[in-house]
């Protein structure tokens, strides 16, 4: 099977929840990504149950004529932190900040974050055999992922882009592979 993430669109920057909505950038994005997979033929639609992931995966489920199935096993490791500052801010704003969160200096447990993620995704492959999936989510969650289809330690290594779009082949006896990572043509003007 095809396992498709996607990460959600721009959120708002907001000091008072860590689960903001989508900038009207967002917005944008997540049209530009649902017309960008609607050729594709995706037979089921998962999203986190975080705000900005769901309305990211809204317009490609309406175009496609899906529903989307929510999860809390996709979710962001720092959904608890009460604040999102979009990276690209807190790199801007406050590098050491950012230089923290790039090398793990944080709060979470990683490992235990990449078990969830990765028992979630493999559920979600066990469900669907010989299908393609896509499932909207996080930059942490993609990174984590990857990192474990690539056999490397669990940290994130990378920036997925907003509504970039990464893919892996999955196979009923556990092997994974990746076929691309931070697409994103769509984007382009």
């Amino acid at each position: 099977m095809e396992l498709i993430l996607i990460r959600h669109g721009l959120p708002e920057r907001r000091d008072d929840t860590s689960d903001p909505p989508l900038s009207d950038r967002g917005h944008d994005q997540a049209r530009r990504v649902a017309a960008w997979l609607e050729a594709e033929p995706i037979h089921a639609v998962y999203a986190s149950t975080m705000l900005r992931a769901r309305q990211t995966a809204e317009p490609f489920a309406a175009r496609a004529g899906h529903q989307v199935t929510c999860h809390d096993g996709i979710c962001e490791f720092d959904r608890e932190s009460g604040a999102y500052i979009p990276m690209e801010t807190l790199k801007r704003e406050d590098r050491a900040a950012w230089l923290r969160m790039a090398t793990g200096e944080h709060s979470v447990d990683i490992g235990t974050f990449q078990k969830a993620v990765v028992d979630t995704l493999d559920g979600i492959i066990d469900a669907h055999p010989g299908q393609r999936v896509a499932v909207f989510c996080h930059g942490g969650v993609i990174n984590v992922w990857s990192a474990h289809v690539l056999g490397m330690p669990a940290r994130l290594f990378f920036e997925p882009d907003y509504t970039s779009i990464h893919r892996f082949m999955c196979a009923r006896t556990g092997q994974r592979n990746v076929l691309a990572l931070n697409e994103r043509a769509h984007l382009r003007a």
